[in-house]
């Protein structure tokens, strides 16, 4: 059974940086995609950020240039620097993985961007 455990949430100023981590447990296979998505109060889940296991990524409109995601596939483990945080950026921020016949989430972590 696959299990994906998120860490890095927390409260941040306006301008500031967090790094969000996610590592899958058993057997995810060489070919994968993953990535982050976020959902606010009263709006849908969006994507964030994908990687693929080949390399290819993608992001959402709204953090090119700031946010950049990363994975060591050694650790399964996929990351997310985000870097000039903004109050829109607040949200729950989950953790995805796409194999070829099954997705996995996991259970989120909160991203507060506040003064």
């Amino acid at each position: 059974q696959v299990q994906l455990v998120e860490s890095g949430g927390g409260l941040v100023q306006p301008g500031g940086s967090l790094r969000l981590s996610c590592a899958a447990s058993g057997n995810i296979g060489s070919v994968n995609t993953m990535g982050w998505y976020r959902q606010a109060p009263g709006n849908q889940r969006e994507l964030v950020a994908a990687i693929g296991s080949g390399g290819g990524i993608n992001y959402a409109d709204s953090v090119k240039g700031r946010f950049t995601i990363y994975r060591e596939n050694a650790k399964n483990t996929v990351y997310l620097q985000m870097n000039s945080l903004k109050p829109e950026d607040t949200a729950v921020y989950y953790c995805k993985l796409l194999l070829p016949t099954t997705t996995y989430w996991g259970k989120g972590t909160l991203v507060t961007v506040s003064s």
